[in-house]
Parts: C-alpha cells; sequence; structure tokens
C-alpha cells in the first residue's frame, strides 16, 4: 500500500513539445505496482495548455482546483472544479487554463500505454526504459 501526501510527488515541467506553463506528478503507476491504471496530477497556470493531441487509450479527468476549456477536436467546453471528463481513445483533446488560478486535475490513464511507440504513450510520462 503507499499512502504518502501528493506534494511529496515528484512534481516536472512538462516538455511535450505544444505544451506551455504545465508541469505533472505521477501520483501512482507502475512503479509502485499498480498493474492497470496510472493516476497522474496535472496543474497548468494561467495561459498554460497541454498539447492538442491524440492517442490510441482513454483518460478519465477530474478538474481538483480552477477553471478552464478542454477541447474536443476544435470544439471547446468550460470546465471548473468538480467536473468530469471522459476523453475516448483517438479523440483529439487539449486542456487550457483560461483563469486566473492555476488549474489542477488528476488524470487516469492505462498503464499499458507505457508499452506503446514513444509518439503514442501518455504525454508528459516518463518513457516505459526509465
Amino acid at each position: 500500500m503507499k499512502v504518502q501526501p501528493s506534494s511529496q510527488v515528484e512534481s516536472r515541467a512538462v516538455e511535450m513539445e505544444g505544451s506551455r506553463g504545465c508541469t505533472i506528478r505521477i501520483l501512482v503507476g507502475p512503479t509502485d505496482g499498480a498493474p492497470n491504471f496510472a493516476m497522474r496530477e496535472f496543474e497548468i497556470q494561467p495561459g498554460g495548455y497541454t498539447p492538442h493531441h491524440h492517442h490510441p487509450y482513454e483518460h478519465e479527468v477530474f478538474v481538483i482546483a480552477g477553471e478552464g476549456v478542454v477541447l474536443e477536436g476544435n470544439q471547446e467546453h468550460s470546465l471548473k472544479t468538480g467536473d468530469v471528463i471522459f476523453v475516448k481513445p483517438d479523440e483529439v483533446h487539449q486542456f487550457r487554463n483560461t483563469g486566473t488560478q492555476p488549474m489542477k486535475f488528476l488524470c487516469l490513464v492505462p498503464n499499458s500505454a507505457a508499452t506503446l511507440p514513444v509518439a503514442q504513450r501518455p504525454e508528459c510520462e516518463v518513457p516505459a526504459s526509465k
């Protein structure tokens, strides 16, 4: 069992092309012995965003602070604390902070995504070889 304050999990900048003002913490993942899913926490600064991209696996997302939008292709959907988002496999998406405070959300993805070619792996993840 892992019990740990999320603030003690390393936060690192998202360096994927097409992102700005975004950090990630991998709260639970394969290195913790999780066999199926990874739980990640993203923090996006005001005016920041994740890449506009797609991949062959789903996301389950829960907004825990702030406000912004999620793009479904080019269609914007407003987001606020407490909202839930399901991103289908291969759906083009992007998260943007349109507020004045950091936007934080939890994002769950299947661990099997780490075995995909690098270009299809979860955005912002440490490559499987690390």
